[in-house]
């Protein structure tokens, strides 16, 4: 194929002809999905492994985490199969994991529901991002009685 290339670049009119297809990137989805029992985990698998493009299913039935991989164009296609199929609340995933967050216990940032080690994402949410970001006051305090910065304490008293 590639002396065929070659010359189809040397000539315009074979170029101009064939459409050039631009392949998806290989990315990974994922979803929070209630999964109940080893049947609803069967069901999700099904539904997510038959479509074009996936190249892998990981279902954590502990976390209700779905993550698919593949060539896929349009996440939301996919959450809209699962929902479809399934007859299940789709939505994505909203966690992240604890060390992203700047001030984790924050009211907007803190969930009692996130699996252990994560937090809600607060940097997508508008509502609760002023909540989970510090003020520069804060910030200044902060830094001023940080172990880092032993003589900074002193200018102060």
């Amino acid at each position: 194929m590639g002396i065929l290339d070659a010359l189809s670049e040397m000539c315009p009119s074979v170029r101009t002809r064939r459409r050039i297809k631009k392949r998806p990137q290989l990315e990974t989805i994922e979803m929070k999905v209630r999964i109940d029992c080893e049947g609803c985990e069967r069901r999700i698998r099904k539904a997510v492994e038959g479509m074009r493009g996936v190249t892998g299913v990981e279902i954590v039935p502990k976390q209700n985490k779905v993550s698919v991989t593949g060539y896929i164009a349009d996440p939301g296609k996919v959450m809209r199969q699962v929902a479809r199929k399934t007859g299940k609340k789709v939505e994505p995933w909203p966690y992240v994991p604890y060390d992203v967050v700047a001030h984790p216990y924050a009211p907007g940032a803190y969930d009692k529901k996130a699996p252990p080690g994560y937090v809600r994402n607060v940097v997508a949410d508008p509502n609760a991002a002023p909540l989970a970001r510090a003020s520069s006051t804060e910030v200044k305090y902060t830094s001023a009685f940080s172990d880092d910065n032993p003589n900074a304490a002193c200018s102060i008293m």
